[in-house]
């Protein structure tokens, strides 16, 4: 699979690069990615490199889509489909930098990615799933205003490099509208 490009009025999605090896890194030092996402911990730049290179052999052979999150000049996160198993569905994946949290563009950047995840000419998905480590409000926030459905509680069901947490589980599947739904996690 090539890799697509996506934009939106703020934002460009792009392949990570070499040139964002840095950024990636710096971003990665953030205790909160370390906890609530699957980046090693402690994070080294050595990570970051592999990240990049990953992320190119993971278009190749079609298995996840991940994209740079870029405002401006600065890469403000990653996103991704993940888990593409070839039957339909795949994962929402996305981290912020700390710098760019609380301005909208986890759900700004995840709009065009959801179209693309779903769309005929992308990779007609039926479904797709979004998980996070009980506790992650901002990423439920964000899932839920992006339309997903709450599906429950996945105990131990999150494997990270030290641990196991219990997951928060959401879908979103191609005839569903996109509306905000109540989440009884989130206190709706």
């Amino acid at each position: 699979m090539e890799p697509v490009i996506l934009r939106t009025t703020r934002l460009e999605l792009s392949r990570p690069v070499a040139a964002d090896v840095d950024a990636i890194f710096e971003a990665c030092q953030d205790a909160a990615i370390q906890r609530f996402t699957t980046v090693p911990s402690p994070y080294e730049h050595r990570h970051a490199e592999e990240f990049v290179e990953k992320v190119a052999a993971d278009w190749t052979s079609g298995a996840h889509a991940t994209w740079a999150i870029r405002h401006g000049d600065a890469l403000a996160g990653m996103i991704g489909l993940y888990r593409l198993d070839g039957r339909g569905s795949g994962e929402l994946g996305y981290w912020i930098s700390r710098g760019a949290r609380g301005r909208g563009i986890v759900t700004e950047a995840s709009a065009p990615v959801l179209d693309w995840g779903f769309a005929a000419d992308g990779l007609g998905l039926a479904r797709i799933e979004w998980h996070a480590v009980v506790g992650n409000e901002a990423s439920a926030r964000a899932a839920r205003t992006l339309g997903f459905r709450y599906e429950g509680l996945r105990r131990q069901a999150l494997v990270g490099q030290s641990r196991r947490d219990d997951g928060w589980s959401a879908a979103l599947l191609a005839t569903d509208d996109r509306r905000p739904q109540p989440w009884p996690v989130l206190g709706d």
